[in-house]
């Protein structure tokens, strides 16, 4: 098994009607994602819309998450960003909150060239004893990780996983195929889980784990055991709201899912919006077709 297992979940920041941050629903969420197929969590990462959160909002919800998932499963906290010395103090203040791991973002923004990438990635590493996870998301950092990099970053001790979000399954087949054993390429994209696992990968940094969890596990332990044809139509099944969850901007979808599904997250903070009639409705048929074609 993973060091984080095969789909760990980018958990959602719930919110209070005023938009503050709902520890008490935040413990209810972790419950609800450890029985329904989770193996860790990512918080505060994108789908918890970590560009919103304060420094002093991130720690209480590491610490709240830590508390809440009391050792069952992995904790990793989101502490990258595009400032090196900020995301080393809030992984130092991470690793004193006693998560287990931390994910680290490639720097939006100021595009910085492959060389600039590596010496922030391993200037972070090398502050902390915590392993680390590189997150790759081209889409929405506007600089790629090149396969090159996330090679020789894999060098470093301590950094152990990457979560790949550029949609490139030959340049995720080159990182497989280059690094060690033990470095493991979690997809980034629920939607390229199953081909992900097929060229040697680990497993998923899910979204839709929030409503389809178990059905993401089953898809996975079908084909660890062989069973190609069933993954195969368990993931053609599951595509439609895989890809759904991303049709208006995350996380809406998924916060909507889940109320749809009877877990309340709250809204998203400004500048997302929630979704318009018309996309809740088209999201709620998509949910109710993966449960009426469930065989």
């Amino acid at each position: 098994m993973a060091r984080f297992g095969r789909v760990s979940t980018a958990m959602v920041t719930p919110f209070d009607n005023k938009g503050n941050i709902d520890f008490k629903k935040t413990i209810k969420l972790v419950d609800h994602l450890i029985n329904n197929g989770t193996d860790s969590l990512v918080v505060a990462g994108t789908t918890g819309e970590s560009p919103t959160l304060t420094t002093e909002e991130k720690l209480a919800l590491f610490d709240h998450t830590v508390r809440a998932a009391d050792g069952r499963i992995p904790v990793i906290a989101g502490t990258g960003g595009n400032n090196t010395y900020q995301s080393i103090e809030l992984t130092k203040r991470a690793e004193e909150m006693g998560v287990d791991a931390i994910m680290l973002v490639a720097p939006y923004y100021n595009k910085p060239n492959q060389a600039g990438l590596y010496e922030h990635f391993a200037a972070i590493a090398k502050a902390t004893s915590l392993p680390v996870m590189l997150y790759n998301i081209p889409g929405r950092s506007a600089v790629n990780i090149h396969p090159e990099t996330i090679i020789e970053l894999s060098k470093i001790d301590n950094i152990v996983a990457v979560k790949e979000a550029s949609g490139d399954l030959d340049a995720m087949t080159k990182i497989i195929a280059e690094t060690d054993d033990d470095f493991l390429l979690y997809s980034g994209d629920d939607a390229f889980t199953l081909p992900v696992l097929s060229i040697g990968g680990i497993g998923v940094v899910s979204v839709a784990a929030h409503v389809i969890g178990n059905e993401i596990q089953e898809m996975v332990r079908y084909f660890l055991n062989g069973d190609h044809a069933n993954a195969a139509l368990l993931h053609q099944r599951l595509l439609p709201l895989m890809r759904g969850l991303f049709h208006a901007p995350s996380p809406t979808p998924v916060k909507t899912a889940l109320q749809l599904s009877g877990f309340d997250a709250g809204s998203v903070r400004l500048p997302l919006v929630p979704l318009t009639e018309e996309e809740r409705l088209n999201l709620q048929a998509l949910l109710k077709a993966v449960k009426v074609n469930k065989s």
